[in-house]
């Protein structure tokens, strides 16, 4: 498992344990507390490794690796050469766009659907449901072939958009099936209660149900920010493609500068590239955590 997702299954440990800890005796709290700072400090030393390295030299890199950089001697201009040498500026817009683009339309697809098979019972919607599910099941893998070919036939290859289109679909499956559970554990006296009051079903889903469901929405579009974010397979077939490298998101742009930074041996340049990669994810993860973990339980409980 990669460090970055260690430490954001860590804060949400540390998080959910929190509690467990108010009813413990002071012994055992100081033990988890104690075993937990071990683990954090194991799993995020790598990360604070990689930030200073960032700041060096390639010669004090290669002279002592775990050193920290000297005070008058940090290199900031690492992160200019990602930035504009290796191009990470135009990558790290594409990713931006398209991952908002996958994200949005993930949650609000996601949303429409797992609402309508959650309130409305009928054959069919169950059918779809387990449909669905079958695509949490699937490698998506198994569909790179097809969706290739589809997609040149479409002239959406090496596009943002066909990019953006592989991510919805392939995100759509495990949106239903959370945002379902939300939608189950909203009462119906809620719904019903809209109606009367003159909503239509539209409104209704708007104005009442889809505000009740924020913790799950913010759930969602974590995990698939996440997910997207960070995704390189499909990103290399569908768009790695490009010979002029406009499309590319950030984790080929990532894989170019390991390449590039082998053969030209400029380390600090590749650990300013995994930071400004990196830190999108931990922004989004701290600034939403609390919505996080609070949608995690939510959907848990069915009114």
């Amino acid at each position: 498992m990669r460090p970055w997702r260690v430490v954001l299954l860590l804060l949400n440990s540390v998080i959910s344990v929190s509690s467990v800890l108010k009813n413990k005796n002071s012994i055992s709290r100081t033990l988890l507390l104690a075993a937990l700072a071990g683990y954090a400090l194991w799993v995020v030393f790598p990360m604070v490794w990689v930030a200073y390295s960032s700041l060096k030299s390639d010669r004090e890199i290669f002279k002592d690796a775990f050193a920290l950089p000297a005070a008058d001697g940090l290199h900031p201009e690492n992160y200019a050469r990602a930035w504009h040498g290796a191009r990470f500026g135009e990558y790290f817009l594409n990713s931006a766009l398209v991952t908002t683009a996958s994200v949005g339309l993930i949650t609000l697809l996601g949303a429409m659907a797992a609402y309508a098979l959650a309130r409305f019972s009928h054959p069919l919607g169950r059918a779809a449901f387990w449909l669905f599910l079958a695509g949490l099941m699937i490698p998506a893998q198994l569909a790179a072939i097809p969706l290739f070919f589809e997609l040149r036939a479409l002239g959406l290859l090496n596009s943002r958009a066909g990019l953006v289109l592989a991510y919805t679909a392939n995100g759509l499956p495990f949106a239903v099936f959370v945002l379902a559970g939300f939608f189950r554990s909203i009462p119906r006296a809620l719904h019903e209660a809209a109606v009367m009051d003159g909503c239509t079903e539209a409104g209704a889903f708007w104005r009442v149900m889809l505000p009740l469901a924020r913790p799950g929405l913010v759930t969602v579009a974590v995990f698939q920010f996440i997910g997207v974010w960070k995704e390189y397979f499909f990103a290399f077939m569908l768009v790695g493609g490009d010979p002029a490298g406009d499309t590319r998101t950030l984790p080929l742009g990532l894989a170019n500068l390991a390449i590039t930074a082998q053969y030209r041996s400029d380390q600090g340049m590749l650990f300013a590239g995994i930071v400004l990669v990196t830190l999108p994810i931990l922004a989004v993860y701290v600034l939403l955590q609390r919505h996080l973990v609070k949608g995690v339980t939510a959907g848990a409980v069915k009114g």
